[in-house]
């Protein structure tokens, strides 16, 4: 598995255009788009700039069920791709189990961001993203 960072947030004002999200490998150059739906993309944006709401949103009550129920978010990881959709994985830690939870990548990479965890690739996804 590669580690990578969010490197690039596009959000665009309408809901009906892509938005994307870049990641890059840490200390490399390889770097791609996902695309993400327009909510996803303000979530990430929102959590990397610690801004609050006054009601959790979906990403704080995830992340307050994992942490009430035990676990603890040790990283995630974009798993697959395949037909130009990516898939990931939260990876739990639970009681010294490693639990991996398949998720779309832009839940990942939030919950990434709310807990300060790493973000990894595996390496024929990125070697896929990449070409």
């Amino acid at each position: 598995m590669i580690e990578v960072e969010l490197v690039r947030i596009i959000i665009r004002e309408s809901m009906e255009q892509p938005q994307y999200i870049y990641l890059r490998e840490k200390g490399g150059e390889r770097e791609f788009p996902i695309i993400i739906g327009y909510f996803e993309a303000a979530e990430i944006n929102r959590k990397i700039r610690a801004v609050s709401t006054q009601r959790p949103m979906t990403h704080d009550l995830l992340g307050k069920l994992i942490q009430d129920f035990g676990s603890e978010l040790k990283h995630v990881v974009v798993n697959g791709l395949a037909e130009g959709t990516f898939f990931a994985q939260i990876m739990l830690d639970r009681k010294g189990e490693e639990v991996a939870i398949d998720c779309r990548p832009s839940d990942a990479i939030a919950l990434a961001a709310q807990f300060g965890r790493p973000i990894f690739v595996e390496e024929s996804v990125l070697g896929q993203a990449t070409t």
